[in-house]
């Protein structure tokens, strides 16, 4: 697609956009582990995903993202990488992920690989060459080693997983540093041999047709080059959370930036960044078109609302819908030039039905499935939808700790086993809410044995519920959860303003309601979703009355979660300030017209 310029009114905050085909997009994230498995071995594979393509194409989505294929012991599900050019052979090989690449392309679909450059591998072949010894040896510094202090490791980090975030190597003396498994040593990007090497990766897999990266945790590569010890806020642990200094370092643009000169701007791709711990500040700066090193990041304050304040994402709490509008108006104000990715669920997060809407009730499950899409759908962003949340898959609760294959979430049973503080049962309770085996249970595709995901034994067990919630069933009712994501897509594509439009917030106040509006020229977007499984009455506020386009020429609800008004005509003296009924979960987006307006458009 050509490049554009949209002119947007002088609102809040007045820009020239650039159209994008990346801004207009979709993204159908792939966990490949858990989306089919072709050759029975019970372990989802890339002939399996070749092999759903048309229907990805018919839910209408423009890009794949696929979590990684690389060659991998899956000490963390793939994101160990021991070979950055080589495909596992759980998944295929390399000539089966060019033949899905190829056929991608022919159904006019985009490929996005998820790109870990932090660390690799233990067993990558860099650093079996880095632990051989530490004098006269080029691939000592490939990764960050340090000695000891006083017969301890050299400072006091954690580890993401839990423990210290350094291991002893006995052959050289020395600690090497993993943020995250011990088995994922973390790369030394301070040295320009490393990032040289990466570069050449990346281009090898942008010759082969790749057209984007996600960049798992790409922010914490740089790392404050003294590695000083953390801060002690619990004085009982022996490690301390140190993301004062690797999160968002002192060379991670520089760092970025060269990566993308030398490398990424020279083919017509996107980027997005996995950023934990940023701020809107930092986002603008990371996706801005001209200085910025991304093209647009996941941010993580949305998914830990219902944290406990300060506490890990095992310390739960119900969230508040207050904190939700105070969070999305925050990042959806903030990014003012740069760009968002609208997500509610991946691999690492909890099922968004479960989280967010109502998994218990059969017929709230359709409707707030149905809400939270048409209620991120319409913000300004490029949508993500993961592997099931188009037919409302949901969490899953373990009887046993046996069952599941989530590292993170075996490393937290043990460690509070170990300290011996919560019962069992509160620390599966604590499982089934976070754990990241929320996401990665098989594909429900129908409700035949395995949900038909395969014919073996699946690597981790399939949902119990898949009788009821499958693709099958979604595909032959109109109504479905599926049918109003095709919906939504389609409707992003027709209506320029779900994507480039301002954004304001309508009724923040209101308890139940979130309502917002979008706007783009002559044209607006006004948005209401209701968050409660009650009815309740939604009237516009005085205050808010004058953010309208009125008078207005047209309006008409373009979507409804309940689709009883869709496409039905409102009189010009149509007054929105008057009380607006909203049953259970329901959202419904309102397409004005200014009456008598004239495009700005450029």
């Amino acid at each position: 697609m050509e490049n554009q310029f949209f002119v947007v009114p002088d609102q809040d905050h007045s820009a020239n956009y650039m159209r994008k085909w990346w801004k207009e997009a979709v993204v159908y994230q792939i966990y490949p582990r858990s989306f089919k498995d072709s050759n029975n071995d019970g372990i989802g594979d890339i002939k399996g995903i070749t092999e759903k393509l048309d229907y990805l194409k018919n839910l209408g989505v423009d890009v794949v993202w696929l979590s990684p294929v690389y060659e991998s012991p899956n000490d963390d599900n793939g994101y160990d990488i021991s070979n950055y050019c080589a495909i596992m052979k759980e998944f295929g090989t390399m000539t089966d992920w060019q033949e899905m690449v190829d056929e991608m392309h022919k159904r006019g679909l985009k490929l996005v690989m998820d790109l870990v450059l932090n660390h690799t591998s233990d067993e990558h072949e860099w650093f079996a060459k880095s632990k051989q010894s530490k004098e006269n040896n080029p691939y000592r510094d490939y990764y960050i080693w340090r000695q000891g202090k006083e017969e301890k490791e050299p400072n006091n980090w954690i580890s993401f997983f839990g423990g210290s975030a350094w291991q002893y190597d006995a052959h050289t003396g020395e600690y090497y540093l993993h943020l995250f498994s011990k088995k994922q040593p973390d790369l030394n990007w301070d040295n320009p041999r490393v990032r040289d090497e990466l570069h050449q990766m990346v281009k090898f897999w942008l010759e082969k047709g790749v057209d984007g990266f996600r960049m798992d945790v790409i922010n914490v590569i740089s790392k404050v080059p003294e590695l000083p010890d953390a801060a002690v806020k619990d004085p009982g642990a022996a490690y301390h959370w140190a993301g004062e200094h690797f999160f968002n370092g002192p060379k991670f643009m520089e760092y970025l930036r060269d990566l993308k000169h030398q490398v990424l701007d020279h083919y017509d791709i996107f980027t997005v960044g996995e950023t934990p711990d940023v701020t809107p500040e930092h986002g603008q700066m990371f996706t801005c078109p001209h200085k910025g090193v991304l093209n647009m990041l996941f941010q993580f304050e949305l998914m830990v609302v219902d944290n406990e304040p300060g506490k890990t994402k095992w310390y739960h709490q119900q969230w508040s819908l207050e904190d939700i509008k105070r969070v999305m108006t925050r990042w959806q104000n903030g990014l003012h030039t740069g760009w968002n990715s609208l997500y509610l669920e991946n691999h690492d997060q909890p099922r968004s039905l479960s989280r967010f809407g109502n998994d218990k009730h059969p017929q709230f499950r359709n409707h707030s499935a149905k809400m939270l899409a048409t209620w991120l759908h319409m913000m300004r962003g490029t949508p993500y939808i993961y592997q099931g949340q188009e037919i409302g898959m949901s969490n899953i609760a373990f009887d046993s700790i046996a069952d599941y294959r989530d590292l993170e979430s075996i490393n937290y049973y043990n460690h509070e086993l170990e300290r011996g503080i919560l019962s069992e049962d509160e620390i599966m309770k604590r499982i089934h809410i976070k754990s990241r085996d929320n996401a990665r249970t098989p594909m429900q595709w129908n409700d035949q044995d395995n949900a038909g995901f395969s014919q073996g034994q699946p690597w981790i067990k399939v949902n119990p519920n898949y009788k009821e919630v499958n693709v099958q069933k979604d595909l032959s009712d109109p109504q479905s959860i599926f049918y109003h994501f095709q919906k939504l897509i389609k409707l992003r594509k027709q209506h320029h303003v779900a994507v480039y439009g301002d954004y304001q917030i309508i009724h923040s106040d209101h308890c139940d309601v979130y309502a917002y509006l979008r706007t783009l020229h002559n044209e607006q977007l006004f948005v209401m979703a209701n968050f409660s499984d009650k009815w309740t009455t939604f009237t516009i506020p005085t205050y808010d009355k004058e953010k309208l386009l009125v008078p207005f020429s047209t309006c008409q609800v373009i979507v409804s979660v309940y689709g009883e008004e869709e496409n039905t005509p409102y009189s010009s003296s149509f007054d929105f300030t008057q009380p607006i009924s909203l049953p259970p979960y329901d959202a419904r987006v309102y397409k004005l017209i200014r009456l008598e307006s004239q495009s700005c458009r450029t």
